[in-house]
């Protein structure tokens, strides 16, 4: 076997990286053909989905960076390591990395001082080690030559896919919970993350009273520096917000299905993927144009000032209060996300890896069934 995928993902809750990861290992899995397998190497404590994926050997000795920078280098040793995550075993060659962004260096007040050392010392090893590296914007590659002073041939963009959501069944027992009616909400994918610019989008959301009949559903972590104490996770100043907290895989394609628009007001992605996961489901997207997002939502969002908590609300607004609009979304959004397919990313990385490597290329072109 020549190469090997670093497993460290499967051992952390799916997050954006975590899912280009695990949606990339399983789509190349499936392409490669006998004799070119791609195995990864986990640590012991996987969980689901990574651990139920195919062709994997589990190393019990150490958890967590200690696992990575330890225990992978030894366990792939002579072989060339496919790292997914940001992350890579410092003193091991052969190696290709994705980097998914430069946040670190381009919004540090995002992340802990213990973090940003972390990451910029691993950063800083790639100008040493000199491995290939791929990325998942043309902004991140911008930012990555630019932070780390590496040429631009050295960076590869592969975008993500939008596809894995045929393989999830949509939940709409979701909607019967929170007591919502097909398009008569929007939905906010928040977390604690300032770069998510939830507080904003609030802010937003409190100029929007005479929007009486729409709801306002926010999906991830709850932020105590936004949210009051009570226990029914309203904010103090708005009844239209519902606090869903994490939601599955299945409830968060129904609320896209049913929603009259996703409001993405991020301020930093490395690509963003939920904006394009909602266009996947059919649900119109209001999106900041700021960093790589206008790269994954092309001319198919309607486009905010992050900056302004007056734009979000003007464009919720207009998208809410005419329903021919968003249907010209809905066919937009649904026309541009089905262009972003995990096998054509699969097929990129394979043909980088063996051309990296100078081994032979493989057809990796389908093959018609034979009768």
């Amino acid at each position: 076997m020549t190469f090997a995928i670093n497993g460290k993902f499967t051992s952390q809750p799916v997050t954006g990286v975590q899912r280009v990861a695990y949606e990339l290992t399983r789509a190349m899995q499936m392409r490669a053909l006998p004799g070119d397998e791609l195995e990864v190497f986990m640590p012991q404590n996987a969980i689901e989905p990574g651990a139920l994926l195919a062709r994997q050997r589990r190393f019990p000795w150490l958890r967590g960076t200690l696992w990575e920078q330890i225990t992978l280098p030894i366990a792939a040793r002579g072989m060339t390591l496919l790292n997914l995550c940001n992350t890579n075993p410092l003193f091991k060659r052969a190696q290709v990395v994705m980097v998914h962004d430069m946040a670190i260096y381009d919004v540090p007040q995002g992340f802990s001082r213990k973090f940003r050392l972390w990451y910029r010392v691993c950063f800083a090893c790639l100008r040493r080690t000199r491995p290939l590296i791929l990325t998942v914007s043309e902004f991140s590659k911008t930012r990555i030559c630019h932070h780390l002073k590496i040429d631009e041939s050295r960076v590869t963009v592969v975008t993500p896919g939008a596809d894995h959501l045929d393989r999830v069944t949509s939940n709409p027992a979701v909607l019967s919970r929170l007591g919502l009616a097909k398009d008569t909400y929007c939905v906010i994918v928040g977390s604690i993350d300032p770069r998510k610019n939830l507080q904003r989008a609030l802010e937003a959301i409190g100029k929007l009273g005479h929007l009486t009949g729409i709801k306002f559903v926010i999906v991830g972590g709850r932020n105590p520096r936004i949210f009051n104490s009570a226990d029914d996770g309203q904010p103090a100043f708005s009844k239209q917000v519902l606090w869903a907290g994490f939601v599955s895989d299945g409830e968060l394609k129904s609320l896209y299905e049913n929603a009259g628009c996703l409001v993405f007001p991020s301020l930093y992605e490395g690509f963003g993927l939920p904006p394009l996961e909602a266009m996947y489901c059919g649900c119109p997207v209001i999106a900041s144009s700021r960093t790589s997002i206008p790269e994954a939502c092309g001319d198919a969002a309607m486009y905010c000032d992050a900056m302004s908590a007056d734009d979000i609300a003007a464009k919720i607004s207009k998208m809410m209060g005419d329903a021919e609009l968003r249907e010209r979304h809905r066919t937009k959004g649904l026309l541009h996300a089905r262009e972003f397919r995990w096998e054509c990313s699969a097929q990129k990385v394979l043909e980088i890896l063996y051309g990296h490597t100078g081994e032979r290329l493989p057809d990796l072109t389908p093959r018609a069934s034979v009768s």
